[in-house]
């Protein structure tokens, strides 16, 4: 039986141990670690998501500043807007809410941050720190599932990992941070051929292609580690819906362990964002 990695509960540890060092930062300057949340748009699933970030912010002690604009806010509004957060010695962390709506470029706004502000990692200085193994700010699935893999592996080195997802905010970050810890990374995609028979040779697999059940049970090796990040919702024959996963847990009996979907990569990632936060905060006093 393969043993599921509770990422509730993880996520609560690291939370409380961001929360001892806000507390520390207020002991220290009488100022708590501020966090600038944008949310452009009536998505509403973005606004779940604000609500559960700006939630957890206040469990550990983060002040929340949110700027909630109309979907026709304009983008040269937006941007002026993250240059007054930029210049704001207050603000530590900045978040920008994804998606953006049409007619807003998303790489030109994200860009617009203060690399030591940009707690999600997104930045092109952050993302080069991240290739080159020089500190910036790390993503923060990335980072939440390299947490979740140190609870099942002590020594990375030489192991086989297959990420099945190309993309900025996970694939192609996890791929670099496993490479850091010196496995050995193959990155994969949906259109990848012989997919199957590659992620068979993993110790290591990384399902991030938001594709429903995509990895099924042959695809798993015995005693392989699989760390699923899919979020997908799916309409039943009833037409009820709930999230299922990348991956088709209920065949990955023979795996080592697996994450599951809801409460495994999802409370990380909330979890890394407010670490990062503080990390910003206590960086900034040395600026």
């Amino acid at each position: 039986m393969a043993q599921v990695i509770d990422g509730r509960a993880m996520a609560r540890a690291l939370s409380d141990e961001t929360a001892a060092r806000v507390a520390a930062l207020v002991e220290r300057t009488g100022l708590p670690p501020a966090l600038a949340v944008v949310l452009v748009g009536d998505d509403p699933a973005s606004h779940v998501y604000v609500r559960r970030k700006i939630s957890e912010c206040r469990r550990v002690g983060i002040t929340s500043i949110e700027h909630r604009l109309p979907v026709d806010f304009p983008q040269a509004n937006l941007l002026a807007l993250i240059d007054t957060l930029n210049a704001d010695a207050a603000v530590h962390g900045i978040l920008i809410q994804l998606p953006l709506p049409a007619g807003i470029d998303a790489a030109l706004v994200l860009d617009r941050i203060d690399p030591a502000k940009d707690v999600d990692g997104f930045h092109p200085v952050n993302v080069g720190r991240l290739s080159t193994g020089t500190g910036g700010l790390v993503p923060c699935t990335p980072l939440g599932i390299m947490k979740l893999l140190d609870s099942v592996i002590d020594d990375y080195r030489g192991l086989n990992a297959v990420v099945i997802g190309k993309s900025n905010i996970v694939g192609k970050p996890v791929a670099m941070l496993l490479l850091e810890r010196e496995a050995t990374v193959t990155v994969t995609h949906i259109e990848t051929l012989h997919l199957p028979d590659i992620a068979r040779k993993a110790d290591i697999i990384v399902a991030a292609a938001g594709a429903p059940h995509l990895v099924r049970g042959y695809w798993v090796r015995p005693g392989a580690i699989v760390i699923d990040v899919g979020i997908n919702r799916v309409t039943q024959a009833d037409n009820s819906t709930h999230i299922i996963g990348d991956c088709a847990t209920h065949e990955l009996d023979h795996a080592k362990a697996v994450t599951p979907v809801p409460g495994g990569v999802g409370p990380m990632t909330i979890a890394c964002l407010l670490s990062n936060t503080v990390l910003a905060a206590e960086r900034s006093q040395y600026a």
